[in-house]
């Protein structure tokens, strides 16, 4: 059985983070879960935005940028060592960023890697990540057309409590609340045996 762990990046999965970041343009798929990574597509360097993601992590400094605290992880299949998708955490949230733009959780797997149930499975590893931040009651968006992506939501208890649309695109968005203590233990027994619990990896 396959099992998935969450990495922090570091300069050592630079090349591997890059072909990631390319297979995604390749197909011309959202950037979801990245973390900021795509200003590599426009002169950022990778040192500059691993540098970038340890800012992000500090309350403060996503004050300064009107932004919320967040982590950004490396979604890793443990057979062959290999990136598969990518997990956003945002916490400190506002409830006024709740109710504009913000949501607690992004995350996408690569085109190549994908229809495999691996988004699920991302999810289901970001709701652990935002039990141990001391998040209770997340909130994800996604647009009503992502039919895989509303499924993944509804899959880990997710309830919808509202279809609007977002103020930065206008595309028509489903807004979904998920209980994190409750999914987590619902479906823990479904997920634990494709998932490292407590191991987030530093390389």
């Amino acid at each position: 059985m396959e099992r998935f762990f969450l990495e922090i990046p570091t300069i050592n999965r630079k090349q591997e983070a890059l072909d990631y970041l390319e297979e995604n343009v390749k197909y011309n798929s959202d950037l979801n879960g990245i973390g900021g990574m795509d200003s590599c597509l426009e002169g950022m360097t990778y040192e500059e935005w691993l540098s970038e993601l340890e800012k992000k992590e500090n309350i403060e400094y996503g004050n300064q940028i009107n932004r919320c605290s967040s982590k950004t992880f490396f979604v890793v299949r443990e057979k062959d060592n290999k990136i598969v998708g990518m997990v956003n955490i945002r916490y400190n949230i506002s409830d006024e960023k709740l109710k504009t733009w913000a949501s607690h959780i992004g995350y996408g797997i690569r085109p190549t890697e994908r229809r495999k149930g691996y988004a699920k499975i991302a999810l289901y590893l970001g709701l652990l990540e935002e039990q141990k931040i001391g998040e209770e009651r997340i909130l994800l968006i996604c647009d009503v057309d992502n039919i895989g992506s509303n499924k993944t939501i509804l899959a880990l208890g997710g309830v919808l409590e509202k279809t609007d649309l977002y103020k930065y695109d206008n595309i028509m968005t489903n807004y979904y609340w998920i209980n994190v203590n409750d999914s987590i233990k619902k479906y823990y027994e479904h997920y634990r045996n494709y998932i490292k619990i407590d191991s987030i990896i530093h390389r």
